[in-house]
């Protein structure tokens, strides 16, 4: 019996795969569509809050087939091992297989812990919460006798990370390593606070140079200099999966698939690359992996393959940056406002006022996706004015 169900799966269950697949399942919900979301955890995590875990603070456990009750999206719990676009099939835990019409690739980056020597042995990443959890248990056991904690990376991640270890446990002596100015991407007088926070906290800086080598006791530079380090948190550079390019899916030199204005694979256009797989160019440059910029590619391709199913077209993604919402620590925080290319604006939100701003920021995916179940919510802020009207 020949079926007419259009597939769809999608890859990866982070904020851009969960927005995708919750929208497009609303968006078809009258249609002969069958959406599929293929995550390794069941658990969905806040990438957003991961530094407030390696700090010792306990978060909402938010379970993924909970979240997609209701919308008819089927949930496999797998990692994706390969993917094949001929046949236009995805490999899942190296057995199952899944057969689609279209193809969500949703899989984000991780750290980059390859390049630097001990990297991967000897320091903690903010990539799964589980590590996080470990790094926290032995912060608070480090913290009774003063010991030394290196953050590497300057950063909004390692900013947020250093902040929020010297808040919760001030007996640490910590140090933030980077090879470029802290908030180099904010304006001065934004930057002027933060660095305000960093000296409040404590917080040790060792700007300007690069690390060489992580050992177990220590973080090495370029320099010669040696950090004591007891504990060390990495968070500078980032990967993205070689599915992709394994594939033979096109995708530039660091791995993420070259998308047209639509964001649909050059090479493969039923493959629609989200988030921070996607190389994602505008008129003003080529798109960052955010948060902030990952929802609207998940909102903009959700409703781009409705359309389409309907016969109908969409025109070309757009997007701008509109803030850099940083926290420091839970009482503090700094928001620069900035022009569509991510550069600063005058405009910058410093204490209460910042740290409420961010909080909402940081909050808002969950009740986002369970919302967006029933409305079409808006996830954008700034479609980048004159700066995207031209696409490069």
């Amino acid at each position: 019996m020949t079926t007419t169900t259009h597939r769809i799966v999608v890859l990866g269950a982070g904020y851009t795969g969960m927005l995708a697949a919750i929208r497009l399942a609303r968006r078809t919900r009258k249609m002969d569509v069958a959406i599929t979301l293929v995550n390794p955890s069941a658990r969905f995590t806040e990438r957003l809050r991961m530094h407030q875990i390696a700090a010792g603070q306990e978060l909402a456990h938010h379970d993924i087939p909970e979240i997609l009750d209701g919308t008819g999206v089927e949930f496999v719990q797998g990692r994706v091992t390969a993917i094949d676009p001929t046949a236009q099939r995805v490999h899942v835990d190296g057995a199952r297989q899944l057969a689609y019409d279209k193809l969500i690739y949703a899989l984000g980056s991780t750290a980059e812990t390859t390049l630097v020597p001990g990297v991967a042995d000897h320091a903690f990443t903010l990539d799964d919460p589980r590590l996080a959890r470990e790094f926290a248990r032995k912060l608070a056991t480090l913290a009774a006798r003063g010991a030394s904690v290196a953050v590497c990376g300057g950063g909004l991640t390692g900013i947020e990370a250093a902040t929020e270890i010297a808040e919760s446990h001030p007996g640490l002596r910590v140090t933030l390593i980077s090879s470029g100015e802290p908030g180099a991407m904010m304006g001065d007088r934004a930057r002027a606070h933060l660095n305000k926070a960093l000296d409040r906290l404590g917080i040790i800086r060792e700007i300007g140079v690069r690390v060489t080598t992580v050992r177990p006791d220590a973080v090495e530079l370029a320099d010669g200099t040696v950090i004591r380090a007891d504990l060390t948190l990495w968070t500078t550079g980032v990967r993205v999966s070689p599915l992709a390019a394994e594939a033979g899916i096109e995708t530039d030199a660091r791995g993420l698939i070259v998308v047209d204005p639509a964001l649909k694979s050059l090479s493969h256009p039923m493959i629609h690359a989200i988030g921070d797989a996607a190389a994602v160019r505008q008129g003003w440059g080529q798109v960052h992996g955010t948060c902030q910029s990952g929802l609207p590619t998940a909102a903009y391709t959700a409703d781009l393959i409705a359309a389409e199913l309907r016969g109908k077209t969409v025109r070309p993604f757009r997007f701008g940056y509109f803030h850099q919402p940083v926290s420091l620590g839970r009482r503090d925080a700094v928001i620069q406002f900035t022009n569509a290319d991510d550069t600063p604006r005058r405009l910058y939100l410093t204490g209460w006022a910042a740290r409420t701003y961010k909080e909402m920021v940081s909050s808002s995916p969950v009740p986002t996706f369970k919302a967006s179940k029933k409305m079409t919510m808006s996830v954008q802020l700034s479609k980048g004015g004159k700066a995207t009207r031209v696409h490069a």
